[in-house]
């Protein structure tokens, strides 16, 4: 049955009409009742556009027991700021005076003559972090006005004092046993960065991998930090990298590891993830710091990619080998001769030396593997020597090429190419990764009998394997389809995304809400009788469980379900109690934790379909190194059955494209200036 805001004339207001919370408007009558009633008044303060608004309505006010505890104890009035900017002010002073922070949804308490005692924003039904559930709060605070009334007044009467004087400071930092927290974060980076070679870069000694997980936890606590040490030892390691012989200077693309602390011989094969992992990691330091050998790296390797690795089908193959004629290298290594053979005397002496090329050799054999230690003197010199240079190594044999397609790793490339794509304006890139998409959707995936989303961990030449996928395969996968759903408004990538981890969540989940690596009804069962699988911690790809940890925050973000964050909490809890003492292997786990930390921010971004302005507000949204940072952008007008929640009920501004923000559960004003999103993705 409707309550009194039937007759409202706020969207707002009218859209919790049907609420079974007993509300009222805000006014006289309300303020009456509650003294008549001697009880206090639960405000709640939002606006139709207001995503989080949406989520606690959904959670808690159409919750039939919340209400009923709500309407037996609180004059509810709800309030929408837009047709009250007074209110919104007054209240939202208050809040940021005992909080330290505000936005919308906005939840304050106050005595019968309107003074607040209790203020805050969201509230979820169930205890997340250190944040309190809304019934934790609403049994706190009716519980106070009943047993400390004077207590209470006399903090409404401190409260309403200082808001006539001046702001009071307030905010406590992260308080409990929480994992993701400052102080987990914090004993980790001091464990890793005991570890950090200043000379070399990296961490350790030899052989050195490229630590691609761990690079991209360090970006996102410096985006969020502004820790200048967590920069420096990234971007000293993929200078590193970028610089030495692990790096095909002529093609691009990383080899696997190298065999030395100085970056300069590699092991030869070229791995899939490797390149996906890094060419990701590539451009997100280009997009913090505009480093041009970042994104040199990023346009040599995506190339790379699709020239080497793409199948018919559209999918990436695993590797290419070290080997060639027999040796290992052959295919890769130079000797100064052979370089004046292909380039003649004087532009072969002088690649010698800016390509690193000894007469002794830094490999096997007096021949050396390419490094490029210092830019070139000439930059048109050098573009002509390697064009030739490359040319010429193709008519050697080449590596043989592991052309199966894996899923885990194809959607670690889907998510690298999708968002080089969108930030570097490669619609080539974008046209790879989609095609890659169908193919894990249409040939990897199949059906159940229960409607669940199952994969395959394998195929090749258009043929699918029977081996089903793990983990990592459906969270890569998930992750990739969200990154190219981000990069393209193509909201089927999300609903696939969204299937694939409610098998994850149905399937792979132990009782304690920590994840195996199998499914309960696809495990081995040989493997079974002796230990099912599981391993928080980071190989040379994301482990399973944080990687279905960052997917599962970013569809939360996307959906305001609630019970995604918490299966993401709670997945990230083994590898987080490991994480001061083995950082190195829970890169993935930090950098999830991360964008908790920093929120993460949600973007919304309305316009008509070829809008340039909401492809401008798209670009920049995208733009932003916010740690975690889930970007959605869709027609209002269009939205279709697919798109996610943070697109609901988000007009244009003044019929303009616009971009809506949420961090931490609030949402702040929308903007239709490129200028201004940036700002808000700085705060």
């Amino acid at each position: 049955m409707p309550n009194r805001l039937a007759s409202a004339t706020s969207p707002y207001l009218l859209q919790h009409a049907d609420n079974p919370v007993d509300w009222w408007e805000w006014g006289d009558d309300a303020f009456a009742e509650a003294r008549r009633r001697d009880v206090p008044v639960l405000l709640s303060v939002g606006y139709a556009a207001c995503h989080w608004c949406h989520v606690m309505a959904h959670e808690s006010f159409e919750d039939a027991a919340t209400a009923a505890f709500m309407n037996e104890h609180f004059v509810c009035v709800k309030v929408d700021r837009e047709e009250r900017p007074d209110v919104d002010a007054v209240y939202m002073a208050a809040t940021q005076a005992m909080t330290g922070s505000g936005g919308w949804p906005m939840t304050v308490v106050t005595a019968p003559d309107g003074r607040p005692f209790f203020c805050g924003t969201y509230f979820p039904p169930r205890r997340v972090q250190h944040m309190a559930s809304f019934p934790e709060v609403l049994a706190a605070v009716a519980a106070a006005w009943t047993t400390r009334r004077e207590e209470v007044m006399s903090s409404a009467g401190t409260i309403a004092d200082a808001l006539g004087q001046r702001p009071v400071a307030g905010g406590d930092g992260p308080t409990g046993g929480d994992l993701v927290d400052e102080r987990v974060v914090a004993r980790a980076l001091g464990a890793l960065s005991a570890s950090f070679d200043e000379r070399d870069g990296g961490f350790g000694g030899a052989p050195k991998f490229p630590p691609s997980m761990v690079l991209e936890w360090l970006l996102r606590h410096h985006a969020r930090t502004g820790d200048a040490d967590a920069l420096a030892m990234t971007r000293a390691t993929l200078d590193a990298m970028a610089r030495g012989g692990m790096y095909d200077q002529l093609a691009g693309g990383f080899a696997r590891y190298s065999v030395d602390a100085t970056w300069t011989v590699p092991h030869f094969e070229k791995m899939l993830y490797d390149n996906a992992l890094l060419l990701r990691v590539y451009l997100h330091a280009w997009r913090l710091t505009g480093d041009p050998l970042a994104r040199r790296v990023v346009e040599e390797s995506a190339d790379w990619l699709l020239a080497d690795l793409r199948t018919p089908e559209g999918g990436f193959a695993s590797a290419l080998d070290a080997d060639s004629e027999g040796r290992e290298g052959a295919f890769y290594a130079w000797t100064p001769g052979q370089l004046r053979d292909v380039l003649g005397d004087d532009d072969g002496t002088w690649a010698a030396d800016v390509l690193a090329v000894t007469d002794e050799g830094t490999f096997e054999h007096g021949a050396s593997v390419l490094q490029r230690r210092r830019d070139p003197d000439d930059d048109a010199r050098f573009a002509a020597v390697r064009d030739r240079l490359r040319e010429a190594r193709e008519a050697r044999p080449r590596p043989a090429r592991d052309d199966k397609v894996v899923s885990a790793w194809n959607g670690l490339a889907i998510a690298a190419l999708a968002e080089a794509g969108a930030l570097l304006d490669r619609p080539d890139w974008l046209d790879a990764a989609r095609r890659c998409g169908a193919l894990l959707a249409d040939l990897h995936t199949r059906t159940d009998a229960d409607g669940g989303d199952r994969i395959v961990r394998t195929s090749r030449d258009g043929v699918a394997g029977s081996a089903p996928g793990v983990l990592e395969d459906y969270a890569d996968v998930a992750e990739g389809y969200l990154a190219l759903a981000a990069a393209t408004g193509e909201h089927a990538w999300t609903a696939r995304a969204q299937r694939l981890l409610t098998t994850v969540l149905a399937h792979f989940r132990d009782d304690d809400g920590s994840l195996f690596d199998t499914a309960d009804d696809e495990t081995d069962p040989v493997l079974g009788a002796l230990r099912r699988p599981q391993d928080p911690t980071d190989g040379p790809t994301p482990a399973g469980p944080p990687a279905a940890a960052a997917a599962l925050v970013t569809l939360g973000a996307l959906t305001g379900d609630l019970a995604l964050r918490e299966a993401a909490l709670a997945a990230l809890r083994d590898p987080l109690r490991l994480a001061a003492r083995y950082p190195r292997a829970t890169g993935w786990a930090l950098a999830t934790a991360e964008a908790l930390l920093d929120g993460p921010r949600e973007v919304a971004v309305v316009g008509a379909s070829g809008d340039p302005a909401a492809a401008a507000l798209h670009r920049t949204a995208l733009a932003s190194p916010a740690p975690g940072l889930v970007v959605a952008v869709g027609d209002p007008a269009d939205l279709g059955d697919e798109a996610p929640a943070l697109l609901r009920d988000r007009p244009l501004v003044d019929g303009r494209a616009a971009a809506y923000v949420c961090r931490g559960f609030v949402c702040d004003r929308p903007t239709t200036d490129p200028d201004a999103l940036t700002q808000q993705l700085r705060t």
